[in-house]
């Protein structure tokens, strides 16, 4: 299990449109991808789980992933909420 800490640098945090994207993008993955904020534990597989965080751009948040491709699933994930790069 691989956990990192990531500073959401989206302009307009995971609202709508980014938050779908994220969660497409998490569902390429094999892994189990859960997304942390404030204490709140959210599939991050779930648009609706996504959504109810209410990322804004600077919030800090964890990304926990457990799986068979964990190492390059949390890369990959940490770009996209850093700058919006899928890969």
């Amino acid at each position: 299990m691989l956990e990192r800490k990531v500073k959401v640098e989206l302009e307009h945090g995971l609202h709508a449109r980014p938050a779908t994207e994220f969660v497409k993008l998490c569902a390429s993955v094999k892994s189990d991808v859960t997304l942390i904020k404030d204490k709140k534990e959210m599939n991050a597989k779930s648009i609706m789980g996504v959504m109810a965080l209410g990322v804004s751009k600077g919030d800090q948040v964890t990304l926990r992933v457990n799986g068979p491709d964990e190492a390059e699933a949390i890369e990959k994930l940490e770009k996209y909420l850093m700058n919006g790069e899928k890969r």
